[in-house]
């Protein structure tokens, strides 16, 4: 079994699994690793779309999120009254939701949101490189935002996570949905500029390298 952290590690062997546990890392981080060239590539033409010299980047996208009218009602109110100017990549489903609850002209309306449409992997990366700080509710995007290429911090638009490392080790904090404990903790970061890890805590780029050397050890290649 490979995992990705030792909490990981842990957490497999508290639900008593069978078989020999290998810590080696988040083949995540080796993907950025692998391609940061090709968003490098793209980031001057991405930012040149962006209107705003500083943004937080917000995606959201869940089920629990986007398809309750309470829950969404809420996060347009934290768009709305940002402190800082706000890119938004909106994710299809997000945007059929805003739309059957009445909330799309309220979010067209607001002047210091840009509105993008969905992005590609090298496309978003470069937006993540750049933003101030980033609310989401995804997990891939907490494990990204820890690469110490991209290396921003993160609130997480969510009552938990699946990604605990993140938070213990300061680059992402669950903050839920209340527009009040929202707007507070992102007024606090981009006043505070927090000081981040230098290291990643789902590895080091080499997790697919590990996987592969066990793997042609237990085959005896």
């Amino acid at each position: 079994l490979f995992a990705p952290t030792e909490k990981a590690r842990e957490n497999l062997i508290k639900e008593n699994v069978s078989g020999v546990i290998y810590v080696t890392g988040n083949t995540v981080i080796d993907a950025i690793e692998i391609y940061f060239n090709r968003v490098r590539e793209v980031e001057e033409i991405v930012l040149s779309r962006v209107r705003f010299d500083r943004f937080a980047l917000v995606t959201f996208h869940r089920a629990e999120t986007v398809d309750d009218p309470y829950a969404l009602g809420n996060l347009v109110k934290i768009l709305s009254f940002s402190p800082i100017p706000i890119v938004f990549p909106i994710h299809p489903r997000t945007r059929k939701r805003l739309c059957e609850y009445g909330l799309w002209r309220a979010v067209e309306n607001i002047s210091h949101l840009q509105i993008l449409p969905p992005l590609g992997y090298f496309e978003f990366l470069a937006l993540m490189k750049n933003a101030e700080v980033i609310l989401t509710d995804s997990g891939g995007i907490q494990e990204e935002a820890t690469h110490p290429k991209i290396r921003k911090p993160v609130l997480v638009l969510r009552m938990s996570t699946e990604r605990p490392e993140a938070v213990e080790a300061g680059f992402a904090k669950v903050v839920g949905i209340n527009p009040v404990v929202v707007l507070t903790e992102l007024e606090k970061l981009i006043r505070g500029k927090p000081k981040l890890p230098a290291k990643s805590p789902f590895g080091d780029g080499k997790a697919a390298q590990r996987i592969v050397e066990i793997i042609k050890q237990k085959l005896e290649i």
